[in-house]
């Protein structure tokens, strides 16, 4: 699987073969634990927080649409963020998922 192939799916902390109620759990706890208002008094933090919700929200949008998961899982969804500036996304935490 190629990079790009992984990016939704490691935003949501997932494996490719996950279930539409598994997709709807693991888009709950990120959404709940990176909430830019939980940590707006942590100004280190809520910068990264609001980014990290936008990518789960984004992740969220496409990986719950049947439709268009197969059509990013084909690889045929471009995507628009370069996967080499992902916050706190590495390769390691990415690989521990699936």
């Amino acid at each position: 699987m190629s990079k790009a192939g992984t990016y939704y799916y490691s935003a949501l902390r997932i494996c490719k073969q996950a279930s539409a109620s598994e997709i709807r759990d693991a888009y709950r706890r990120q959404a709940l634990k990176w909430h830019p208002d939980r940590w707006m008094k942590n100004p280190k933090v809520s910068g990264e927080a609001k980014k990290r919700f936008q990518q789960i929200q984004e992740a969220y949008s496409v990986l719950s649409d049947e439709g268009k998961r197969k059509i990013y899982d084909a690889g045929l969804l471009g995507l628009l963020a370069d996967e080499d500036d992902e916050g706190f996304f590495s390769a390691k935490k990415r690989a521990r998922f699936c």
